[in-house]
């Protein structure tokens, strides 16, 4: 069978899998497996799958995602939130709706630290929204920027989704993959900030006090130790004196030690937090295995040069090729995660765009930009789910004035994608490539 027929049987059987909600990797595992069959014996089919699970997750690398996760988790429990949220009250200034602000900065920071965007989305929304209630807000407003701004983390290192490109792209540099994010990264936020400061000249939203020089030093202060995790991280992976593993070893270390300082880790929390880091851990292992088998079926049956000739015999114009790809990352991240999207994607797009030039540090930013605007969209975006829970409105509600965000979000993404040295300008000063 050829490369169309097994594309279609991968994918048509992933579909009705999805459409009987059966969960992502057990759908992707099942779903490649059958298509694996239309390739191979069965006995072939079946060794190989179990071969390529296992393989697909005997990973040095890996070991980085599950240390960040855990890192993130002992964060979220000990008290950082109110902290950041603090220094980014202090970052908003006295801008028009300087609350609103406040909530993007926040999710930059907790996002960047933490690695998660529903995390971002719960804890810096879940304290900013009552206190823009109480300005007279409209909440649908304050959801809205909560929900738009909260994978902006997720380009501001250390990301999980850049360690799990690198592993997908063939051994990506991290260093220079999480360099690159810092701009793209900032971006999003102003983004979201402009549009947000717009909104609020226009609906006359209220202006925060301007603290005292003493109260400002004191929430730099207090948010110092914090901060210093992405320093000491990024800085020790970039200077090379620790690998991206090791890294993220040390932000564990470092979170606990924080935690302790701040008296907020207790004994009693720690089954807790193994308990949810080793479920995080298990499902991002698991969708590695279960795209490790439909990984291999494509590479086998020609599924990427199949797609790649079809794309470029549409079009040869690296700009026209770049929009189709970014088109369709667009819609598959309204409806599927970043990790088994990074998975699945990464092996179908990335020879087609380094055949057209483009360096694979730069996809892997526009990739996960991409998949960072997905999780924000309707209609089954994680963070859209989590920020309009934390937000008390409805998904309805929220739709009309995130549309507007989503648009600056693309217009940015455009701009990524198509000036390279936006993202490629920090690795190389710094010599990561």
């Amino acid at each position: 069978m050829g490369a169309i027929e097994t594309g279609l049987v991968l994918v048509i059987s992933f579909i009705i899998l999805m459409a009987m909600g059966v969960p992502i990797s057990v759908a992707t595992g099942i779903a490649s497996f059958i298509a694996a069959l239309m390739i191979v014996p069965f006995d072939v089919a079946i060794f190989t799958a179990a071969q390529k699970m296992v393989s697909g997750i005997d990973s040095f690398s890996l070991l980085a995602v599950i240390f960040f996760i855990l890192s993130g988790i002992i964060m979220n429990n000990g008290g950082i939130a109110l902290r950041l949220v603090n220094l980014a009250k202090l970052m908003g200034g006295s801008l028009p709706g300087s609350l609103a602000h406040t909530n993007v900065v926040g999710n930059m920071l907790f996002g960047s630290i933490s690695g998660s965007a529903v995390a971002a989305a719960a804890a810096i929304g879940g304290t900013m929204a009552p206190l823009q209630e109480k300005e007279g807000y409209n909440k649908a407003y304050s959801a809205a920027v909560n929900i738009a701004s909260s994978p902006a983390g997720l380009l501001i290192p250390p990301s999980g989704a850049f360690i799990i490109y690198s592993m997908v792209s063939g051994g990506t540099s991290i260093a220079a993959l999480f360099l690159a994010g810092y701009v793209p990264g900032i971006l999003m936020g102003l983004t979201i900030m402009a549009i947000a400061y717009y909104i609020a000249k226009k609906e006359n939203y209220p202006v925060a006090k301007k603290p005292s020089f003493s109260e400002g030093a004191k929430v730099v202060i207090e948010a110092i130790p914090s901060l210093l995790l992405i320093v000491i991280v990024i800085g020790g992976i970039v200077a090379g004196v620790f690998t991206a593993t090791e890294g993220s070893a040390v932000a564990v270390l470092y979170s606990v030690i924080l935690s302790i300082i701040y008296k907020t880790l207790k004994w009693s929390d720690v089954p807790k937090i193994l308990r949810e880091t080793v479920v995080m851990t298990g499902i991002v292992l698991f969708l590695v295995a279960a795209s490790s088998i439909m990984s291999w079926v494509m590479a086998f049956s020609g599924i990427p040069a199949a797609i790649s000739q079809a794309v470029l015999s549409i079009s040869d114009n690296p700009i026209v090729i770049l929009l189709i790809i970014n088109v369709v990352l667009l819609l598959v991240g309204t409806v599927m995660d970043i990790t088994p999207a990074i998975l699945i994607f990464t092996p179908i797009f990335l020879p087609i765009v380094t055949q057209i030039g483009m360096d694979p540090v730069h996809f892997g930013i526009v990739l996960v930009f991409n998949l960072c605007i997905g999780i924000v969209s309707p209609p089954s975006g994680s963070s859209l789910f989590v920020g309009c829970s934390v937000g008390g409105v409805s998904i309805e509600t929220v739709t009309r004035p995130l549309l507007i965000f989503i648009a600056g979000l693309i217009v940015t993404l455009l701009l990524v994608t198509y000036v390279p040295a936006i993202t490629l300008f920090v690795p190389k000063l710094f010599g990561a490539m």
